[in-house]
């Protein structure tokens, strides 16, 4: 069997999918410029097994993470939960300085929340441990798309694989592919989008009711102020790894949520 490694694979993505760096987020999710369309996908080719070389552990000890699941009674692109409970749902899109990843990870679970983390495909392949990380502090883990890239606007063949490479490296990394699948660069998923989703494995589309705008840099109080202007019981509410401000306002979001007598939970207990 040949090992794989991190160098392996990010010399792989580089040659043949460009690789989307930490600074591409700076745009956020509803803008930027689309990446060329890779080489089409065979949408009957299977996700590989989980791949013990890869994330380190041996295959006889590695925890299989939850896998999607389908909520009766929720719309095909959820934008909230319950409004009767007094819980909210935190998504962190993955990209983006890991260190920054680790801090907003650890300040959550010191305060007993727990996040929803939409991670992209190239992140993944250039910091593998940050998966396992996500998993074992009790937070949920999704399919962001591979290379962060305007899912929406993409060839049906293309956007297919820009899904299923990130499911590919989610489940090589954790035996699942993913709790959540959620569009780059857009807030709600095309029909194309959401019927390839869906084929891949997804039941849901995960969208948003709260934008937080951390993306645009205006500021950790601004942040914190956005946020908790639109809150409400079972909002589920958009942010991003790889800002400085984000991990400035987190504390001061998690206190005033408290205060107000609203959990934040995974999006996953959210629904359940």
């Amino acid at each position: 069997m040949v090992r794989v490694t991190t160098t392996n694979r990010r010399e792989v993505l580089r040659a043949g999918a460009g690789l989307v760096t930490g600074g591409a987020l700076a745009a956020g999710c509803g803008s930027g410029q689309a990446a060329p369309a890779t080489t089409p996908a065979d949408a009957s080719t299977p996700l590989s097994p989980p791949d013990a070389s890869v994330s380190g552990r041996p295959a006889a000890t590695a925890r299989t993470a939850p896998a999607p699941r389908a909520y009766p009674g929720q719309p095909a692109q959820i934008t909230h939960g319950p409004r009767t409970r007094p819980q909210v749902a935190l998504t962190f899109h993955g990209q983006g300085d890991p260190a920054l990843a680790h801090s907003l990870l650890s300040t959550a679970e010191k305060r007993g929340a727990r996040l929803t983390v939409l991670a992209v495909g190239t992140w993944l392949d250039e910091h593998p441990d940050v998966a396992r990380r996500i998993l074992d502090g009790g937070h949920d883990l999704g399919n962001h798309t591979q290379r962060h890239v305007s899912v929406n606007a993409m060839s049906q063949a293309s956007a297919r694989k820009e899904i299923t490479d990130c499911a590919d490296r989610l489940r090589r990394l954790t035996g699942s592919i993913g709790t959540w699948f959620r569009p780059s660069r857009a807030p709600t998923a095309s029909p194309l989008v959401a019927g390839l989703a869906r084929a891949a494995g997804y039941p849901h589309v995960l969208s948003y009711d709260v934008d937080s705008l951390d993306y645009t840099r205006p500021g950790a109080a601004a942040v914190t102020r956005k946020v908790l202007a639109d809150v409400t019981n079972g909002s589920v509410v958009s942010l991003h790894f790889g800002y400085p401000d984000t991990v400035a306002a987190l504390p001061d979001v998690l206190h005033e949520l408290d205060r107000r007598g609203l959990r934040a939970v995974t999006t996953t207990e959210l629904l359940s």
